[in-house]
Parts: structure tokens; C-alpha cells; sequence
């Protein structure tokens, strides 16, 4: 039975870092809300389970994952849960903790860079909010993004297993990770993450592996790779990239 993955239709977002996960692992997977609405899929089908009354618990924003009866949201718990069926963690419980204590450091990250430019608030624009994004997009590019990337760098390089993954001697789902916010980090401020990845080689080395695994190289050339734009989490104003 194929998983179904409930995430905005136009935008890579957060949803991103599970649709890695299940290309690398090419495990069969339905991107519902990009799925034709008569069919029952589209953002009509996320939103019904935004606003299910009968769950006990129901997410509170997507991406959602679906197996059978169980409905997973927020994207550090539903790598968790995917990372031992698709063995994309290791076996042992202090990989497992490894690996999800930095997938929810990623995840610190990526917000970091979303508040960039929405400092004050999700329901302002950008516009409205320019002045209080400018000052937040230089701490962000002067202290923060190179704090966050040397400590990945830091965890690569002593790994008792080899300088070549975050945990132990295979991909996890965490490398996955770290690739795609290199890879948002790059499109979003290119001169400030330029200038930050070249104090950390040894994980530009674990980006460029991870672009070569042959499933994420298929994917990343396919059409179900969407392309960054100004609606999801990194945006590309260059008036933020303060290098």
C-alpha cells in the first residue's frame, strides 16, 4: 500500500524533507493534494484532514502522512516514525535519538530562515515587514546560519564511523535533511550561505553525495522536484543576503 502525503500542492516547503525520504528510499507514495480533485485528492483532500471534528488529534498544519489508518503530522515525527521502514536510521536506540535530536535541528534552522521574511507575522506580507526583515535577516546571515552550520559540520566530522554521514556508516534520513536546507540556504542567500559552507567542507562534501544517490538524482531531474519559489519557506529577496 503506498503512503499518502498530504502537503501544499505549489510549493517544496516542509513537506520537501518527507518527499526526499521516499524517493531515496523509493518507497511508493501519493502526493494527494498535487492529484486531480475529482479523483478525490487535491487541497481539498489536506484540508479535510485539517478540519476533521472526529479526530482526536488532528494535525495541526501539514505535511501529514498517511499509512492505513494512522495520521502523522509534523515533519521530525513523521521521519521518525518513516526512518526504520524505510532504513533510513540505524538500529540502535541511540542512533534512532541521534538522528531525530538533529532532524529537529534542522528544523530549528529552516524556521529561522522562514523568519527572515516574516519576522512579525505569517498573516503580513513580506512588504509590511521589510525594516523588522532586514534586521533579522542579518543576524540570521551573520551569526546564526554559520552557528547552525558548523555544528552540523562539527557532528560529520566526529563521527566515530567516518566523516561521511551525520549517525553511523549509512544515509539517514537526517543527511537527507541537511542536503535539502543546503540546498534552500543556497537558492535563499546565496552570497551569506557561499560565504558560511566554505568553512564547512565536510558537509558540502555529505550535500553532494546525498544529489548523487542515483533515486535522489532521478528525483531531484524529475517534475515531481518542485522548483524554490517566493511562496515557501526560502524565499530569494536579495536585499536579505547579507554575506
Amino acid at each position: 500500500m503506498a503512503y499518502e502525503l498530504h502537503y501544499w500542492p505549489t510549493i517544496q516547503g516542509r513537506g520537501e524533507f518527507v518527499r526526499l525520504a521516499l524517493e531515496a528510499a523509493g518507497a511508493p507514495y501519493i502526493d494527494v493534494a498535487r492529484g486531480p480533485e475529482a479523483s478525490g485528492q487535491g487541497v481539498p483532500a489536506l484540508q479535510r484532514h485539517l478540519t476533521d471534528r472526529k479526530a482526536t488529534l488532528p494535525p495541526f498544519a501539514p505535511p501529514i502522512l498517511k499509512d492505513g489508518p494512522l495520521v502523522i503530522a509534523q515533519t521530525a515525527a513523521i521521519l521518525h516514525y518513516l526512518g526504520p521502514t524505510l532504513k533510513l536510521v540505524g538500529r540502535s536506540e541511540p542512533a534512532r535519538v541521534a538522528t531525530q535530536q538533529i532532524q529537529l535541528t534542522i528544523a530549528d534552522a529552516v524556521s529561522e530562515a522562514h523568519d527572515t521574511h516574516h519576522p512579525v507575522g505569517m498573516g503580513l506580507y513580506y512588504e509590511d515587514q521589510k525594516p523588522e526583515a532586514l534586521r533579522r535577516a542579518t543576524e540570521f546571515c551573520r551569526v546564526r546560519m554559520p552557528k547552525y552550520l558548523q555544528w552540523f559540520e562539527t557532528i560529520v566530522v566526529r563521527n566515530p564511523a567516518g566523516s561521511r554521514q551525520l549517525v553511523g556508516g549509512k544515509v539517514s534520513y537526517a543527511d537527507l535533511s541537511l542536503f535539502q536546507l543546503i540546498e534552500g540556504l543556497r537558492y535563499a542567500f546565496p552570497q551569506a550561505a557561499a560565504q558560511a559552507l566554505a568553512r564547512t567542507p565536510a558537509i558540502v562534501d555529505l550535500h553532494d553525495r546525498v544529489a548523487a544517490l542515483p533515486k535522489v538524482k532521478a528525483y531531484l531531474k524529475s517534475e515531481r522536484r518542485l522548483p524554490f519559489n517566493e511562496q515557501g519557506i526560502f524565499r530569494r529577496y536579495p536585499e536579505l543576503d547579507l554575506p
